[in-house]
């Protein structure tokens, strides 16, 4: 194809999200889970922000480290939901360049973000079980915020590269994404520009985050667990474990689908284009669901605070 017959957008003004391609018909009823999921994190998670900053014992590093991580989960599903719903509900596909830009840039920044949390939370959990009369005086509030700086920091700048490289490429042929929102690949396949740099650079990150957080936390629990196992009592073993599943339970729910997206979209070539579509989906999703539930039924202290106030409310 000659160059004349290709129409060049340096800075389209809009894409054109298709939502989920091949399930068109299906996407009022898809939108329902997705609807309740997203009203149901967000209530969640807003009763732990609010527990937490009424309730002066959970001002702890632990709950502080909870507090940022509802936020994060609150700021991701946000970020795709609402448009997702006004393509499934009011066929509203058009997106705004800049906004496609933003959304993309949220969604890097706060996944990054959110494991760097989990890493934070690890590190708490070694220090208050295998150095615990030295937990309040490691982790004191000043720690604790230069941590959530160091954390927030980090997702800001590891994602801004990517952000830029896509502004800067030539988009030809088409703005049409065949995704519910804009995700990186989805957009960068769209430029006719060589765009090796920025699938290696967006690789590399993907690797050196999890990478680098996930043998943290492997070194942190390998820690735990033997210093777990050195208790006296087995009554003693199992409460302190039972301290660490809700953690174990969050990390799990958030790397797995993680990877299952990922490992779908580097090599499951057969799959089809509206199941990965899905799984990109649930993995934003659900665990910003899940997060405040596991935390609500295995923190005793978030537990009895939240039935205190119903118990107030109800008198």
């Amino acid at each position: 194809m000659s160059d004349s017959n290709i129409t060049y957008f340096t800075n389209p003004s809009t894409f054109i999200l298709l939502g989920i391609p091949g399930l068109e018909m299906a996407h009022v009823w898809i939108s329902i889970p997705f609807c309740t999921i997203y009203v149901l994190a967000v209530l969640g998670n807003f009763t732990i922000l609010f527990i937490v900053k009424i309730e002066p014992s959970l001002h702890g590093p632990m709950y502080y480290f909870l507090f940022m991580l509802a936020i994060t989960d609150l700021i991701l599903s946000t970020s795709i939901l609402p448009k997702m719903l006004s393509i499934f509900w009011f066929n509203s596909r058009e997106i705004d360049f800049s906004a496609c830009l933003t959304q993309m840039y949220f969604i890097h920044c706060f996944s990054v973000m959110e494991s760097g949390i989990f890493v934070a939370m690890a590190f708490d959990r070694y220090v208050a079980i295998c150095d615990p009369l030295r937990h309040s005086t490691i982790l004191t509030n000043p720690v604790v915020a230069k941590i959530l700086l160091v954390v927030m920091l980090r997702g800001s700048m590891l994602s801004l590269p990517s952000l830029l490289l896509v502004r800067q490429w030539p988009y030809c042929r088409t703005n049409i994404i065949p995704h519910s929102y804009c995700e990186h690949i989805a957009v960068v396949k769209l430029a006719c520009a060589d765009i090796r740099i920025s699938s290696y650079y967006s690789l590399s990150v993907a690797f050196l985050v999890t990478g680098v957080d996930v043998f943290f936390m492997t070194m942190s629990y390998t820690l735990i667990l033997r210093a777990i196992f050195r208790l006296p009592t087995k009554d003693a073993r199992l409460k302190t474990f039972g301290t660490c599943i809700s953690h174990l339970c969050v990390i799990l729910i958030f790397y797995i689908p993680k990877f299952f997206s990922s490992l779908t979209h580097r090599f499951g070539h057969n799959v089809p284009l509206h199941f990965f579509i899905l799984s990109a989906n649930v993995y934003l999703l659900v665990p910003p669901l899940l997060h405040p539930l596991i935390y609500g039924l295995r923190s005793k202290e978030i537990r009895d605070k939240l039935l205190q106030l119903f118990a107030h409310k109800g008198m």
